[in-house]
Parts: structure tokens; C-alpha cells; sequence
């Protein structure tokens, strides 16, 4: 006979665990199998935590979402970014979701949600967005100064910048290591400093420096000092090459002895070339510490083209400066031969550039060695003829002296020993 009870039980959140029943008649007992009683309470007042908070963090750095609730169990949890569900990616564990070493790309707003199920029932509960912010490391900042004229003195313009970093950034302006003014940049990641300026007088090394929360940086030093233009300009011409040995450009490369700020100008057969010639085109190098200059190249080459170089500086910053200038030179393009030639050099002058195909190298090559194979084998074919003569000598008797036939073999010798005397200053390298 099978007997039956029923019990009924006001479920907690503490009811949750395991559940059996135990029948007694008599004497005996028995015991029934467990079921499993699960209490699943819907999520509450969901929000994300964040380490560090707030959740602003360096490239590199390690960033912890939390997905926490105020209550709610047997909870599921996902996870959005920008609005996404993230499906991999990230490392998500529970309610936990790492960033071991975050990038630009983790920047953005997350959100979770943490939601339970009982059969087809589903509650949801929704956190609100968080921000993570990644900051850049700034790099190493660059130091540059202008010049320009205001009444009667000069004023310089010390532009510090760097090429990367988060704002906001604090740049200062050091001369000789002592601070002359400092700036907040907020918007760029460049500040400007105006300081007075004397033309020749050597102020100091000024340096960019750039502070943040978790840097000091110093930029390269730069000796504040404007050397006028003047002394030696020098123009120098070199012929640029394809892979197959034909002549592409010219480029020709203007130096002056010394200058902070020059400003160029070339000329042509005594004329300004225009800088919107197109086919001109100006490469203008940065002035080094001793080392301004400026390259013209000549991307086209022909019988147009040829004609006297010239180029000149001054200095920017003074409009009425007096011009410096270098020697004309002279760009001879032919068809055939293509070299430069200093103005007033004689016609006879060698060239300095010749094209050579690569059969007529081949060519030349093949000629010198045979000519130095013949010179071995006359010099050897010379020595041999000297011992042969040698041997021929020894061989007459000292005893014999007859006048006639002396006399015709003096006669034989002498153009002998005349061709061998002739010879021994040529063989003397070769030994």
C-alpha cells in the first residue's frame, strides 16, 4: 500500500539546498531520495565597479570590471562594450571582466547585465555605463625656435611640442636648467614662449620640459644663439643614377660657412628660377648647428636645362639683408655626354661625368688585360733569347783568335747585346 504525505514550505531565500523525506512504521524506517531546491532570486540594483576608480589607466596598465548586486542569486552575467555584446576578446570570469594590459582600443564605455532563469522566466537587471579612459605616455619632447622683428629688436619664438601623449600636459621653458615660464597645454601638445633676443650673442642652451602625473621629461638641448648669415657659399653638383647606368637628375646642394635663419634663391643664366617651375623641384633640409643648407634638383635633363647655377642666402628674418652668392656653375646636358664644368674652365677640360654602357665597360676590361698578357709574354720571350745568347758565348774557346772572323762575330753580337741592354730596365719591375 502506498502512503503519502505533503508538506507545504514558505520559500526563503534561506530555503535553497537539498530535500528528503523520512517515512517510520514501527520499528522500521526508510529514508527517500534527495531532490534539490533551488531559490533563485532576481538580481537587484546592479552597477559596475572598477580598479583602479575611476577607471583611468595608462597603455600597459591593468584595468578590473566588477558586475556587483545588491542581491540576486543563481545569476548569469553579460558584458557590453560601446553598446556590444563581448563575445571574446577579454578575459571574463564570473562577474569579473580583465584587461591585463589595456590599448587605445579598450577606451570606451562598459555595461553589464547580471539576470537569472527559472524554467522560460528570465529577469534581467541593467547596470549604468562606465567610461574607461586610456591615457598615452608622452613622448620624449622636441625643442624649435623662429625668429622675428619687432621695432628696432628681435624677439624668438621657442615652440616646444612632443609627437604623442594624453592632455593635459605642463610645458616649461628652461635656460641653462633655470625656468623661465611654464604653460598648461589642454588643447594640443604644444606651447610657445616669446623671449628678446640679440643677434649674435650666445644666451644659453634652452630645453622643453614636459611634466604629467607619472613623467618628467627633458627635450635635447638648443644653444639659443642667431649667427647671421655670411662667409663661404659653396655650390656643389652630383649626378643621380638609375639602375641601368642612365642619368636621372641633378642635384645640387647650396652651403653656406654660417647662418641660424637663411633664406635661398636660385638663379639660372643670371635669372631667379621660380619655385612653381615644375620641373624644379626644391628640397630645403633642416639647418643643422653649423650646417645650414638647401638642394635643388633637376628632375628633367635636357639641352634646356643646361646653363649657369647660381644660388644665394640672407637672412629671413631681415627682408633689406644684404645677399651672399656663390660662384656660377656650369650644367652642360648633351645627348651624349652629361658633366659639369666650372664657369671659365677651358674647353680642352676633362669631363667629370662619362657614360659607359655596360658593354663598353665589359670592352675595356677585356683590352687591358690582354695588353698586359702580351708585355709578360715579350718580356719572357726576351729573357729566354738573353740566356740563349749567354750559352752561345760560353761556348767559344778563349784560345782562338782569329781576326776575321772576330770581327764579323762582333758584328753579330753587337745588335744582340744592344736589344738585351735594352730590355734589362723593363724586366727589372717584373722580377
Amino acid at each position: 500500500m502506498n502512503w503519502n504525505a505533503t508538506f507545504s514550505l514558505k520559500v526563503k531565500a534561506t530555503s535553497d539546498g537539498s530535500y528528503r523525506c523520512e517515512a517510520t512504521a514501527g520499528r522500521t524506517s526508510g529514508v527517500s531520495n534527495s531532490i534539490r531546491l533551488a531559490v533563485v532570486t532576481p538580481a537587484s540594483n546592479t552597477r559596475v565597479t572598477s580598479d583602479p576608480s575611476p577607471p583611468v589607466a595608462y597603455e600597459g596598465s591593468r584595468v578590473l570590471l566588477s558586475c556587483e548586486v545588491d542581491r540576486g542569486s543563481h545569476l548569469y552575467f553579460t558584458w557590453y562594450f560601446n553598446r556590444k555584446e563581448i563575445i571574446s576578446g577579454f578575459n571574463l570570469s564570473g562577474n569579473k571582466l580583465v584587461m591585463e594590459r589595456v590599448t587605445l582600443g579598450n577606451a570606451g564605455n562598459y555595461y553589464c547585465i547580471a539576470w537569472s532563469a527559472v524554467q522560460d522566466i528570465r529577469r534581467f537587471s541593467t547596470s549604468t555605463e562606465v567610461k574607461v579612459s586610456v591615457k598615452v605616455y608622452v613622448s620624449k619632447p622636441k625643442i624649435s625656435f623662429s625668429l622675428f622683428k619687432v621695432g628696432d629688436g628681435y624677439r624668438g619664438n621657442i615652440t616646444c611640442w612632443a609627437l604623442r601623449g594624453s592632455l593635459p600636459v605642463n610645458f616649461s621653458l628652461l635656460l641653462d636648467d633655470k625656468e623661465l615660464g611654464s604653460i598648461t597645454a589642454t588643447e594640443s601638445l604644444s606651447a610657445c614662449f616669446d623671449v628678446a633676443v640679440v643677434i649674435g650673442l650666445d644666451m644659453g642652451d634652452a630645453r622643453c620640459r614636459v611634466k604629467t602625473e607619472v613623467q618628467d621629461l627633458k627635450s635635447e638641448p638648443v644653444t639659443l644663439e642667431v649667427v647671421p648669415v655670411g662667409g663661404d657659399v659653396n655650390l656643389q653638383v652630383d649626378y643621380l643614377y638609375t639602375a641601368g647606368a642612365e642619368l636621372a637628375a641633378a642635384r645640387m646642394n647650396c652651403h653656406i660657412s654660417r647662418g641660424t635663419f637663411p633664406v635661398f634663391s636660385w638663379l639660372f643664366n643670371n635669372s631667379v628660377l621660380p619655385s612653381e617651375d615644375r620641373h624644379v623641384e626644391f628640397v630645403l633640409s633642416q639647418p643643422g648647428p653649423g650646417d645650414p643648407s638647401q638642394t635643388l634638383i633637376l628632375t628633367e635633363l635636357s639641352t634646356k636645362h643646361s646653363g649657369y647655377y647660381q644660388c644665394s642666402a640672407r637672412d629671413s628674418y631681415d627682408p633689406s639683408g644684404s645677399w651672399v652668392q656663390s660662384a656660377a656653375v656650369l650644367v652642360h646636358i648633351t645627348d651624349q655626354i652629361r658633366y659639369l664644368k666650372p664657369q671659365g674652365a677651358p674647353p680642352t677640360e676633362t669631363p667629370q661625368q662619362v657614360l659607359l654602357s655596360p658593354f663598353e665597360s665589359i670592352s675595356l676590361l677585356f683590352c687591358c688585360f690582354f695588353l698586359l698578357m702580351l708585355g709578360v709574354a715579350v718580356l719572357c720571350v726576351c729573357k729566354m733569347f738573353h740566356q740563349d745568347s749567354t750559352n752561345i758565348s760560353s761556348l767559344n774557346p778563349p784560345s782562338l783568335h782569329l781576326s776575321e772572323p772576330e770581327s764579323h762575330a762582333g758584328a753579330l753580337q753587337a745588335p744582340v747585346l744592344s736589344a738585351v741592354q735594352n730590355q734589362a730596365p723593363e724586366m727589372t719591375p717584373e722580377e
